[in-house]
């Protein structure tokens, strides 16, 4: 067989997609042979066989497991298909190819993982050898054995045990890693990869800690105790030698590579630590502090010398994903310093080291905020990676600029700790930094990181209550001039984003300054050879825009929109559609231009470089939306200057957006027609009444054509909103309105719309708009107009209600029938109960309806919509009609009794069960969860509660203390569910007219007897939310 499967193995890594598919499926065919998972392991063993099969095997072999093994295993299939003896046999055979020592370590990788996931399910009953093997192994081991041997236990630690099988083997297992970790006679990589598993282990002791809190943390302490003396010997390490680059290639004891996979993978688990038992290191705290900030002392002349000075490649990992590469440890290291300062006892030593009689004539030099200024400052300049990515591609500059990209490096871990360090004195201590640096032989790099780091500081002290010195900023005004001029881009660059936000805070004196600086950033727009500088120009208007008097800002609207003008007509277009940062940043600064005075905008060129950036970036859900923000923002300003303006502006942009739907109907971009017609809804939505002439004609024949031939979720959405906002504006022009290609009237256009989304071919997501364009026809149109499509319209939405899910297309078809309940409750119960539903949903639309209206009612959202509801469902209440008490709905969660923590594949296989009560009940219950909870007191946050410990002084360490829930347990689920009824916790917010009509409800259907009746099927807290609304003064 194992000649067959090399065949097969070979097959499946061929480019050509049919011969795979076919090697695919014959692989699967063999899973029913016991030979098959033998004969692969067989092949992965084989020294001789090429890497990529032996790879392929494994991959093969772990499908063939996930599929096969186990019900328990998430991705089984439905079948065992081999032996119990062969399963043993496999078992056996895999843990010896993942710990025989084999060198090549994406293969063991492989196994291990592979060991790990049956172990999860048959250790320890099938599988009781396993763990014992694998401890008498480590100590037996020679150092590529033990490689294989660690992976196990981490894959193991990682994926297969359970928080039972851990607990049985926590002890032994800790102290089994504790002895390679500290080991010197080991390499470093197996003793980082020792730490990795230590600080793996907390992910489970957290989940234990809920059911034997008093065990785990006397455990955790001793192992904290243990551990933490080595960390901070670790932590001490000087860094050996940096390596030529070709001389690199050895983890073994006293190597580069080594050492700082080791201290980063300490500084992960202190990281841990903190995150899970915060606690445990208190009385290490000022130690560790001092210790990493000295490394991190010691490391900014490496770090330079590596990625600042030469282009040394960073963010490397081993095959094991352990981090070697020094920007790595520097990122921990920071992180885990603003972790550490958040100790109140780091925070009482650091305040003590600034107190008045310990500064001589108040100066900060020396001290450690002064130290780290200049740390921030040398691990926030600009890489050369860096610095070459951001002139090949602006966009890359923009996207490190406004912290949204996925490369965290130690320039972003700067920004976080500097802002955590803003309650001292930072400005004034990075004052006297930066004028050592700009009167020294500093660096370019240098000289801007100082600026970017004054930026990250003013940002932070803008939101806060703290305020700037002006003779601070004065002189800091000093070094920017001096950046502006500079040869340098990026220093350039950051001098006009630095100027833009010093100048614009209030608070600095500086604002009389914004003009003049304004009009320099204009001009570097069109006249800097950068495009960094430029794009940074761009950036930096929109503080000003933001910060100048309106009469001011109208003089730089035309500016502005000139110079975004000659910026775009300088650049390749049709590369604008990957540039997403770059065309928000031009969207946002003309959306604040606009802004100034959007009525402006028909006398400058505003709305056509809106456009053209709107036509580049559909794809873009950012641009989007700020696309739209400004397009809102002009119509609204064009309306409420009367039809005449209105009207121009339409003749103005109608050419263009049906042009753009023609365009993207032609090309079959669904982006370019979708942002079209949200525009368009933007322009019907704040029309005038009637709306312009042909204004209807222009628009509903695309609209129409669109509906019908798109399957584009977020189209048919916009369509249908456009629509309903032409109805609720001008219901005549659409009904007096003739389609010239099909010579259907206007009502019947928008009868078959309906008719079309109602339809079992469209989604729900498609059709989530659909129940607000039947309300508004029905009430535009009425009976007379509607004749008998009135109740084979509604009966289309009952049926279709039947079989929706998504939670918003609900919310719209139920508001249907909520909508003319709000007048007409006893003929909709009329209608409904007339109806008859086919299908497993199905009885009567009455039964039908409310099951999903009342089961629903609770994820409304919309101040309107819970409104509209909480009426229409008192109106349908005191009917008291009698067909509704003999409908069953679903009522109150019922509580899991059992206690222990179950796995993700556990709760699927135990669904959530309810009781079932009547709809009147259910009614009352559903109103009650709509009642606001009136002079609620505040409530001690979940996490505290939770988290409580036996010592204060263990509380008390931590100002912001990480903390952790178990989503597994039924006590706490139960938590959560009653802090959704708190205003503070719920972001369903009441409004003040709907409380005060439920209040007066309550109180009038609380004398009746029917209500006594079914106050006795209320929960308790439902019982205490109607006495708090009638004795508001109770806590």
């Amino acid at each position: 067989m194992e000649q067959q499967l090399l065949d097969l193995l070979a097959a499946t890594l061929e480019p050509a997609a049919e011969t795979r598919t076919n090697a695919e499926r014959h692989l699967e065919q063999l899973y029913t042979n016991d030979a098959f998972p033998i004969s692969l392991i067989s092949i992965a063993s084989h020294t001789s066989v090429s890497l990529s099969l032996r790879q392929a095997a494994l991959f093969v072999l772990k499908t063939f497991v996930l599929r096969t093994w186990a019900p328990s295993i998430d991705d089984f299939q439905g079948v065992v298909t081999i032996s119990d003896a062969t399963k043993d046999q496999v078992r056996h055979s895999l843990l010896a190819l993942a710990t025989n020592g084999d060198h090549e370590r994406k293969v063991v990788s492989a196994a291990s993982y592979v060991v790990s996931k049956i172990a999860s399910v048959d250790f320890p009953e099938s599988w009781p050898s396993l763990l014992p093997t694998l401890l008498q192994l480590v100590p037996q081991s020679h150092e590529t054995q033990l490689h294989g041997v660690l992976l196990v236990l981490s894959s193991l630690v990682e994926d297969g045990f359970d928080e039972e099988q851990f607990g049985n083997s926590a002890v032994e297992l800790v102290k089994c890693i504790y002895n390679v970790a500290t080991d010197e006679s080991k390499k470093f990589m197996s003793r980082s990869l020792a730490v990795s598993i230590f600080r793996a282990c907390f992910e489970t002791m957290r989940l234990m800690y809920e059911t034997d809190k008093a065990s785990i943390k006397q455990f955790m302490q001793e192992a904290s105790d243990a551990w933490t003396p080595f960390f901070i010997n670790v932590l001490k390490l000087p860094l050996p030698q940096i390596p030529a680059a070709e001389q690199e290639d050895d983890s073994g004891q006293g190597s580069w590579r080594g050492t700082v996979a080791l201290k980063t993978q300490v500084v992960k688990a202190l990281d841990k630590i903190h995150q899970t038992f915060p606690h445990l290191l208190n009385q290490h705290i000022l130690t560790l502090f001092s210790t990493v900030w000295e490394s991190l002392q010691a490391h900014v002349g490496p770090y330079v010398t590596l990625y600042v000075s030469d282009n040394q490649q960073g963010r490397l990992e081993d095959a094991d994903r352990l981090p070697y590469t020094l920007d790595f440890l520097v990122i921990e290291e920071l992180d885990y310093i603003q972790t550490l300062v958040g100790s109140v006892t780091v925070k009482r030593e650091l305040d003590a080291q600034l107190a008045p009689e310990k500064l001589p004539n108040g100066a900060l030099e020396g001290t450690w905020i002064t130290q780290i200024m200049s740390i921030l400052v040398g691990y926030s300049q600009i890489t050369q990676e860096d610095e070459g990515l951001w002139n090949f591609d602006v966009n890359v500059f923009l996207s490190e600029e406004t912290s949204e990209t996925a490369n965290y490096s130690p320039r972003n871990a700067c920004t976080y700790l500097v802002q955590k360090l803003c309650k001292w004195p930072v400005l004034g201590s990075l004052l006297a930094h930066t004028k050592t640096i700009y009167e020294g032989s500093s660096s370019v790099q240098t000289k801007e990181a100082a600026l970017f780091i004054l930026k990250q500081v003013l940002d932070e002290l803008d939101g806060s209550s703290i305020e700037i010195d002006p003779d601070l900023a004065r002189a800091y005004l000093n070094f920017i001039g001096l950046a502006l001029h500079d040869e340098d881009e990026f220093l350039r660059a950051r001098g006009y984003i630095v100027a833009a936000r010093l100048t614009t805070i209030s608070s600095t004196g500086l604002v009389d300054a914004v003009p003049e600086y304004a009009q320099k950033t204009l001009t570097t727009i069109d006249q800097d050879p950068s495009d960094v500088v430029k794009v940074s120009s761009i950036r930096a208007m929109q503080e000003y825009l933001k910060t100048l008097p309106s009469s001011r800002a109208r003089d730089f609207q035309v500016k502005t929109v000139a110079a975004i003008s000659g910026f775009l007509s300088a650049q390749d277009l049709s590369e604008l559609k990957e540039s997403e940062d770059l065309l928000d940043t031009l969207v946002e600064t003309l959306r604040d231009a606009i802004m100034a005075d959007p009525t402006l905008c028909l006398e400058h060129p505003a709305l056509d470089v809106l456009f053209t950036m709107a036509s580049y970036g559909a794809s873009s859900f950012q641009t989007t939306m700020l696309v739209n923000e400004a397009f809102e923002s002009i119509t609204s300003s064009m309306a409420a200057k009367g039809n005449d303006a209105y009207t121009q502006l339409c003749a103005k942009v109608l050419p263009t957006l049906t042009g753009a739907l023609d365009v993207g109907d032609m090309t079959s971009e669904n982006a370019l027609s979708d942002m079209a017609v949200s525009l368009l809804s933007s322009l019907a939505e704040h029309g005038p009444s009637p709306l312009p002439q042909s204004f209807v004609a222009t628009i509903m024949p695309k609209l129409y054509r669109l509906l019908f031939s798109s399957n584009d979720f977020s189209l048919n959405q916009s369509a249908t909103v456009t629509i309903r906002h032409i109805l609720s504006h001008d219901a005549d022009q659409v009904f007096s309105w003739i389609d010239p290609a099909t010579g259907k009237g206007g009502l019947e256009i928008v009868l078959l719309i309906i008719d079309r989304l109602l339809g079992p071919e469209v989604d729900d997501a498609s059709a989530a708009e659909v129940g607000g364009l039947t309300v508004e026809l029905v009430e535009k149109a009425g009976a007379d107009r509607l004749g008998p499509y009135l109740m084979q319209l509604l009966r289309v939405v009952a049926v279709r209600l039947s079989t929706a899910e998504h939670a918003s297309f609900i919310q719209n078809l139920v508001l249907v029938f909520a909508r003319l309940s709000l007048t007409n409750a006893k003929e909709v119960l009329d209608f409904l109960a007339q109806v008859h539903i086919e299908g497993g949903a199905g009885g009567t639309g009455l039964e039908v309806v409310l099951r999903k209206w009342l089961e629903n009612s609770v994820h409304f959202s919309g101040y309107d919509a819970i409104r509209q509801n909480v009426i229409a469902l008192t109106n349908i209440y005191k009917l008291h009609d009698e067909r509704l008490t003999n409908i069953q709905v679903q009522g109150d969660l019922l509580p899991d009794t059992s206690t222990r923590i179950k796995t993700r594949s556990q709760s699927k296989q135990t669904p959530m069960r309810y009781s079932v009560i009547s709809v009147p009940l259910k009614l009352i219950k559903v109103l009650i969860s709509e009642l606001a909870n009136p002079l609620t007191p505040s409530t001690p946050g979940l996490m505290h509660n939770h988290l409580r410990t036996d010592s204060d002084e263990e509380d008390d360490e931590w100002e912001d203390e990480p903390g952790f829930v178990d989503l597994g347990d039924p006590t706490t689920t139960a938590q959560l569910m009653s802090y959704a009824d708190e205003s503070k916790w719920n972001v369903r917010q009441w409004d003040d007219e709907t409380q005060q009509y439920l209040v007066s409800f309550f109180k009038q259907a609380s004398t009746e007897p029917d209500f006594q009746t079914l106050y006795q099927g209320l929960t308790d807290e439902e019982r205490e939310k109607l006495y708090r609304m009638e004795n508001p003064t109770i806590q």
